[in-house]
Order: C-alpha cells, then sequence, then structure tokens
C-alpha cells in the first residue's frame, strides 16, 4: 500500500431513466482505469435493449485514450441492467463482484425457476470478491468491503480516497437504501454503514442512485463520510441500531418494487449477460407471477 492517501480522478455519468449513477475511475499517474456499475437500456414495453448510456461511458474512455482494467458491480442491482459484457468486449477489462454472488444466483435461480445450466457458483465474473481483498488499478490501490444489507453480496470499492458505496447508502438528503429484497436485512445494512462512516471524514462517498430529495433541484451523487455521519436522514447524527431498523422496516413496507426488477435480476445474476436463446436463437425473460 502506498503511504500517502491517493486521490484518483472520477468522472461520473448520470442515467435519469434509472437513477444511476456510473463511475469511470482514473489513475492519475497512468492512463488505467476502471468502470463502476454501468448501465444498459432496457425500455420494458418493447424488450428492447439499448447501448446509449454505455457508449457514452465507453466514448470517453476512448476518447483519453485509457486503458479499463476493471469492470465492477457493487451488487446485482434490482433497478437497471448492467452493461458490462458489452463494455468488456469494446474496452477490455475483467469483471468483479462480491463472492456471496453465488447466494443471490440460488435465490433467484429458484424465484426464476432456472434449470440446471444456469450455473450458481459465480463462474459468469471474472472475480469474486471477499471482504479485505485488495486489487490495482495502474498505480492506485483498491480494497475490498463487504457492505450486506441491502442485498446480501454488496460491497464497498475504497480506491485511494474514494468508496463507491453502491446502494448501501445515498446522498445524506435522501438517506440509506432498501432491505426487503429476498436476503436482505436492515439490521446488517446498520452495521455496514457503521463500517463505511468509520472511514477517514474526507473519504469521498459516491452513491449509485440519486432521486433528488424534495428542495433540491440538481442530481448529485458525491458526497464524504463527515457529511452523512452528521446529515444523513436515515443515521446521521448517532441514530442507533434498533432507530434504523425500526424506521427501515416501516418505510420499506410502503414501497414497490422497482420498475425493472425482474429483467435486471435475470441478467445481472448472470454477469449481464441474457439469457441463453432458445433453439430458434430468441431470447427470453420469465415473469414469476406473484413471486415477489
Amino acid at each position: 500500500m502506498n503511504s500517502t492517501v491517493q486521490k484518483p480522478d472520477i468522472k461520473g455519468f448520470f442515467d435519469e431513466s434509472t437513477n444511476t449513477a456510473t463511475f469511470v475511475v482514473k489513475d492519475p499517474g497512468s492512463a488505467s482505469c476502471a468502470i463502476v456499475d454501468s448501465v444498459l437500456d432496457f425500455d420494458y414495453a418493447s424488450g428492447r435493449t439499448d447501448t446509449r448510456s454505455a457508449d457514452r461511458v465507453a466514448d470517453h474512455i476512448e476518447a483519453a485514450c485509457l486503458t479499463v482494467e476493471w469492470i465492477l458491480e457493487t451488487h446485482v442491482h434490482a433497478d437497471h441492467l448492467s452493461a458490462a459484457p458489452y463494455l468488456q468486449q469494446r474496452l477490455g477489462g475483467k469483471i468483479g463482484i462480491g463472492e456471496r454472488i453465488t447466494y443471490v444466483q440460488d435465490t433467484f435461480g429458484k424465484i426464476f425457476n432456472e434449470g440446471t445450466e444456469f450455473q450458481r457458483d459465480g463462474s459468469q465474473f471474472d472475480r469474486l470478491f471477499r471482504d479485505g481483498d485488495s486489487f490495482a488499478i495502474g498505480g492506485l490501490d483498491g480494497n475490498v468491503l463487504h457492505t450486506p444489507g441491502h442485498t446480501p453480496a454488496c460491497m464497498t470499492y475504497v480506491i485511494g480516497d474514494a468508496a463507491f458505496v453502491g446502494d448501501t447508502l445515498f446522498m445524506p438528503d435522501f438517506g440509506t437504501a432498501r432491505c426487503d429484497f429476498p436476503g436482505g436485512s436492515a439490521a446488517d445494512l446498520y452495521h455496514s454503514i457503521q463500517k463505511i462512516l468509520s472511514l477517514p471524514d474526507e473519504t469521498r462517498i459516491f452513491v449509485c442512485h440519486d432521486y433528488k430529495a424534495p428542495g433540491r433541484d440538481e442530481f448529485a451523487w458525491e458526497s464524504t463520510v463527515a457529511e452523512e455521519k452528521a446529515r444523513n436522514v436515515h443515521v446521521g447524527g448517532g441514530t442507533s441500531a434498533d432507530e434504523f431498523v425500526a424506521m427501515r422496516q416501516a418505510r420499506d413496507a410502503t414501497l414497490a418494487m422497482p420498475r425493472l426488477i425482474i429483467p435486471s435480476l435475470q441478467v445481472n445474476m448472470r454477469a449481464g449477460q441474457m439469457p441463453q436463446p432458445d433453439d430458434a436463437g430468441k431470447t427470453f425473460l420469465k415473469v414469476p407471477v406473484n413471486g415477489l
């Protein structure tokens, strides 16, 4: 590890249709970079995919002559499809996610009645990260924190002075992620957030989603540990675990399922790949009636 705190160059790309922020994380000392939480556009009504969001990211990388080392997923997203395979084919890099993806694959493999051809061992990904693992982006040091709660496989990637927290935390004025999906846990989320908030106060926090809290006019996706500790409306100011769990469970009971949860889970648990086509070459997604 480097003795001084590294400060990666970070470029955010926001997709308003899914409220998702994708990040390009660059080593300031080289052309190496990583992509965190990419988006494949999907029109549910027509069943058509599009790469315009991913192309914005790829165009930026190609224009800057960057080399993609990693395509990182903080978790199996339920609100957008991952563009990881498309970006990997165009730009290279290894696709990484947390090792508990196997639990998610087993859970949703049953919900979507996947056959034995669907591997539940995480082999669709190039790297399965464990808590405490490290990786490199050129000369940048990356470290991995297991931060379950929203899902059992959620990971936070700490790269230099920046932490990419996925759906664990939102901007301070919007709070925290829901925990009512299969395998979720409000108690786990509280402890995961405390792990993130134990990072240095000046650590930059990059969130995967923003929904513009009431009174805020612009989308935002960057805060700091100090700001989250002081002002996060769900966990800031010394909120106790019991208070948080009670709030989170009551709030989650009022929430509808995300619009793209059914296609997102089936694709993202496959590292962004569609299910295998049938004998005629056609690809289908399943709808588990009363299954979620």
